[in-house]
């Protein structure tokens, strides 16, 4: 507070002084200079061996989604359709669905493939699956070594692939998008790699995970047997993190897909492409009806992913009789194979018949959305008044407007406070940096947006999580639209934000809020409910009121959860800021949305990219050293409050009558 007192009373008297604000068009020699290594890289194509290596493996991207498009869904000419037409790709994937699953997993696989076409976007669907597939087979086939190494504790390197899985999970998404289309060009190649290096760490986290915490006295037992490190490996650590692999290549899927959508920007196939295309043009019922089938198509490959961890467990209990389910998959091959032959014979069984339902429902979606922002359009103006007016003006005004050198020496005292020397060192490096890259002002405008939308997202976790961890019913209705919320792509919910609220950057808080509101809610319900029920049990003894009881012992006791809840929900809003560019956010997401579009902002862009970056960093640095800061403090006044006379609700002292 004394560092927050003293910041107002030195911005009051230099307010608009050295923020180092740039007008939006002004170009500097570092953007200059980021440009001319772009046209290098671009210049040396085919001179340079790196720049060549890296076109390459863009070549073979393009090759791979090309043949397996062509195969499921494009005309593969001079045949005028795919070389198995929706038919047979619908049976199959109904078939594996049941193989790997179940029979409900195989009605909701049908069920899903069918809305595809139903609703007039076969091809695009057909093409964010074949994306997403050839990702994650590349994140499994990369991941998987790389998490047994991480997971048996490798000797040379481990302490590097943590940093540099740190820095990959704390890149915003749109982040990516630059330096992988500088490389690997536009299209297939950049859609594949982008989504191939953001959904590449959670699986080697989760499994490495799943593989190192295996049980000691297991590995003892298996070492006093004789068993050598490769036998460990194969029988014991692997089938004993199965189920903790299958979380991580459920993660890296749902991962792939948010990506695949966001790599529409750069020309990258499937669902994104007709998102994009809709907000451009602010058309929510055209943006709707895409955006609805990127969640089904979330929800589907969700639930079929854990579904097939749970398979082996099932069967093992005898759930499924053996020679039934034999039958079944024999039976629904031939099915499939039918199927298959009628959609490389038939025009029907080949193309999906055209249907107009699609752009119904779009009419319908626009019609309800122009109804509720006619009715309703005082009430969101004046939520969206009331928020810049109390907090995001003032914010802005204090970081944005006070002399650069002056936020900066407050945001080291604050991060000295919050984390102590770690807190320090790391944000005085990202900020160093930061201005170093010449966009101070923008940084700390997005910043404020950040700040603002994780306030938000905090007050919506504290409340909602409390009641779900004191409250079974609460949790049992509520968590499963959380885990449903998680698997919604961030593109999808700028759509009904930016029919509400209009192109602003209001607009990119409120989408925020919304897409890191369930992660952060779910962190703190599951902190307060690991407080120890002993502990409850004696501060209730001692006449604690609920109030107390929330205040006094659950939120401080669950201390860590609610800085990583903070964390987390930093860094989500951090990434939805900048995607909220694209709907008038500014700033830096602005910026490194203008330098996609024009190649002669590409180093502005560049510049943009690399100081969310330093922004993400910094927060999480930040973050996680507060969470090291003296851990015995909240024991400590736990353990104080236990030992006191706590007045009883209803008596004079308790000030509750």
């Amino acid at each position: 507070m004394v560092v927050l007192a003293a910041w107002v009373v030195v911005w009051r008297f230099t307010d608009g002084v050295d923020t180092l604000a740039r007008p939006v068009r002004e170009s500097t020699p570092l953007f200059d200079r980021l440009s001319d290594f772009r046209d290098a890289v671009l210049a040396s194509r085919d001179t340079n061996p790196v720049v060549q290596a890296t076109y390459a493996v863009g070549q073979w991207c393009v090759d791979a989604t090309d043949w397996l498009s062509r195969m499921v869904s494009v005309p593969d000419f001079p045949r005028p359709v795919p070389q198995v037409g929706w038919l047979g790709v619908l049976a199959a994937a109904t078939w594996i669905g049941y193989a790997v699953a179940n029979l409900r997993i195989a009605v909701l696989v049908a069920a899903s493939f069918a809305t595809f076409g139903v609703l007039g976007y076969w091809s695009d669907a057909m093409d964010l699956l074949v994306i997403t597939f050839v990702a994650v087979l590349l994140a499994v086939l990369i991941g998987l070594p790389l998490a047994v190494y991480y997971g048996t504790g490798g000797r040379v390197g481990v302490g590097l692939m943590t940093s540099l899985l740190d820095l990959l999970q704390t890149m915003p998404t749109f982040v990516y998008l630059g330096p992988i289309v500088l490389f690997f060009g536009i299209g297939s190649s950049a859609a594949v790699v982008c989504t191939l290096a953001y959904a590449l760490p959670p699986i080697i986290r989760i499994a490495g995970h799943g593989i190192r915490n295996v049980s000691p006295t297991t590995i003892e037992a298996t070492d006093s047997s004789g068993q050598t490190a490769r036998q460990r490996l194969l029988k014991v650590q692997l089938p004993m993190a199965r189920a903790t692999i299958v979380v991580g290549l459920n993660q890296t899927i749902m991962a792939a897909l948010s990506m695949a959508t966001l790599a529409a920007y750069v020309d990258g196939p499937g669902l994104g492409k007709p998102v994009l295309r809709a907000l451009t043009r602010n058309d929510v019922g055209g943006a709707f009806v895409p955006g609805m089938l990127i969640v089904l198509m979330a929800v589907m490959l969700d639930r079929t992913t854990t579904a097939a961890s749970r398979r082996a467990e099932i069967a093992a209990r005898g759930g499924d009789d053996p020679r039934l389910r034999r039958i079944l998959l024999g039976g629904g091959l031939v099915g499939v194979l039918v199927a298959v032959w009628l959609s490389r014979q038939q025009l029907w069984a080949a193309e999906f018949p055209e249907s107009d339902l699609g752009g119904r429902i779009a009419d319908g979606v626009d019609s309800a959305f122009g109804w509720i922002t006619s009715t309703f359009d005082g009430l969101t103006g004046a939520v969206k008044d009331t928020v810049s007016t109390v907090l995001l003006n003032p914010l802005q005004s204090l970081l944005a407007d006070s002399p650069w050198y002056v936020t900066g020496l407050a945001l080291l005292a604050i991060a000295y406070v919050v984390g102590r020397r770690r807190g320090l060192v790391s944000a005085a490096i990202c900020l160093t940096l930061i201005v170093l890259l010449d966009l101070w002002h923008s940084a700390m405008l997005t910043l404020t947006m950040v700040l603002v939308a994780t306030l938000l997202v905090m007050v919506l976790a504290l409340v909602f999580g409390v009641w779900m961890a004191r409250s079974r019913a609460v949790d049992l209705v509520l968590r499963p639209v959380l885990d449903a919320g998680q698997t919604i792509p961030p593109f999808v919910y700028l759509i009904p934000v930016l029919a509400l609220f209009d192109p602003t950057r209001f607009t990119a808080i409120v989408a925020s809020v919304v897409y890191a509101a369930p992660v952060a809610i779910k962190l703190v319900a599951d902190g307060i409910s690991a407080v120890s029920p002993s502990t409850l049990e004696a501060s209730r003894s001692t006449g604690c009121t609920t109030w107390q009881e929330i205040f006094k012992v659950q939120l401080p006791m669950a201390r860590n959860s609610l800085v990583l809840a903070t964390n987390q929900g930093l860094l989500y809003v951090l990434s939805m800021v900048v995607i909220g560019g694209l709907v008038g956010a500014g700033a830096l997401g602005y910026d490194v949305v203008l330098g996609f579009s024009r190649s002669e902002e590409w180093g502005k862009g560049a510049a943009a990219g690399l100081t969310i970056v330093l922004l993400g960093v910094l927060i999480d640095r930040v973050c996680r050293a507060a969470a090291d800061v003296p851990k015995d403090t909240t024991g400590a006044r736990t353990r104080t409050l236990l030992r006191s006379k706590v007045p009883v609700a209803g008596s004079p002292k308790s000030g509750l009558i």
